[in-house]
């Protein structure tokens, strides 16, 4: 048996005792990760609160957590290349294989993709904050000597912020914009300095956020919450996911620039200007999860790239209802907020 968070309605969020063998029993090409580290992400935070994550409404209880850390705890007999007590973190996405998307390099874009921790289909895919979960061996990722579980359990969200920076195109030699300095706009302020732009700006309504950004590589910052104003720059990375911010960078950005979509936005109609769009050709472009930039996010760890700045907070498991109060309230303080199993 081992804890799990398990999040059983809206406002409903419980540690509850689990067998990892009763959902899915170890089979011959998985692993059993005995999970050390896990990174709260918004998704987490919305099913906790609301039951649901964008269009993903909860059914039934559901394990959550796919950002995660941790080590092998057993192998089933045809795994091949890790071995018990390695460190990993866990590639969370598991796709099709087969489809337009899987076959040209895009699986994140796989229409029945399943996710860790996600109520998208139902039966719900459990999520990983749990003390002991099985898992594909194939979505394992070794973590490099040198980098340990606590920064590992980052390199989920990290691979997103290097995929939406690959989104941009090269960005050597260019200036940047992140628009919110939420842990994933931070990351991006970071995958940008590790793709070579020449100045990197963040911009949040937050004095603390903005801090993490300094200290995540950002040469300047500014605070919308005191008049701050967006600075043109070559790329914008809309990372805040509020509606009246997509109207605020497509007017910011330079002619000819590009936008990148990072932040969810609310499902349903938005109020949105969109002639900039049109009159200064401006490229606007999505970006989701990631591809496998979870394995850069790793190689970047390694490299010796910093991700302590913005670990605000961490709460042993036993205390996940008041972690996750702490995480879903900017007040505090918090950026990524973590829970030790």
């Amino acid at each position: 048996m081992s804890l799990a968070v398990v999040v059983h309605a809206a406002g409903d969020l419980r540690l509850d005792p689990i067998d990892p063998g009763e959902s899915r029993e170890l089979g011959p090409r998985d692993a059993l990760v005995a999970v050390e580290y896990g990174g709260i992400c918004g998704s987490d935070i919305h099913y906790a609160k609301h039951g649901a994550a964008g269009l993903s409404i909860l059914r039934e209880p559901m394990v959550l957590g796919h950002e995660v850390a941790g080590r092998i705890a057993a192998l089933g007999s045809e795994v091949a290349g890790f071995e018990v007590g390695q460190a990993v973190t866990i590639h969370p996405a598991t796709v099709c294989g087969e489809c337009e998307f899987c076959t040209s390099g895009r699986p994140n874009l796989c229409g029945s993709v399943r996710y860790l921790g996600s109520a998208a289909y139902h039966p719900h895919t459990e999520g990983a904050f749990a003390g002991l979960t099985v898992i594909p061996a194939g979505q394992l990722r070794a973590v490099p000597d040198g980098v340990s579980t606590r920064h590992a359990a980052v390199a989920e969200p990290l691979g997103v912020a290097i995929h939406a920076v690959n989104r941009a195109g090269d960005l050597a030699g260019k200036t940047v914009l992140v628009n919110g300095a939420g842990p994933i706009g931070v990351l991006v302020v970071a995958a940008a300095r590790k793709a070579g732009a020449a100045h990197v700006v963040a911009s949040d309504l937050a004095a603390g956020s903005l801090d993490v950004a300094r200290r995540m590589g950002a040469h300047d910052v500014v605070n919308l919450a005191e008049g701050g104003e967006l600075p043109a720059t070559d790329v914008v990375f809309e990372a805040s996911g509020a509606p009246p911010a997509v109207t605020s960078v497509l007017r910011a950005v330079k002619r000819g620039g590009i936008v990148v979509q990072v932040g969810n936005l609310p499902a349903g109609k938005l109020e949105v200007s969109l002639a900039e769009l049109v009159f200064r050709e401006i490229d606007y472009r999505g970006t989701f999860r990631f591809v496998d930039e979870i394995s850069t996010a790793l190689d970047y760890l390694a490299d010796g790239l910093d991700v302590e700045p913005i670990l605000t907070h961490e709460f042993p498991v036993e205390e996940a209802v008041e972690a996750f109060r702490v995480a879903g309230d900017r007040s505090t303080g918090s950026s990524k907020v973590l829970l030790k199993f």
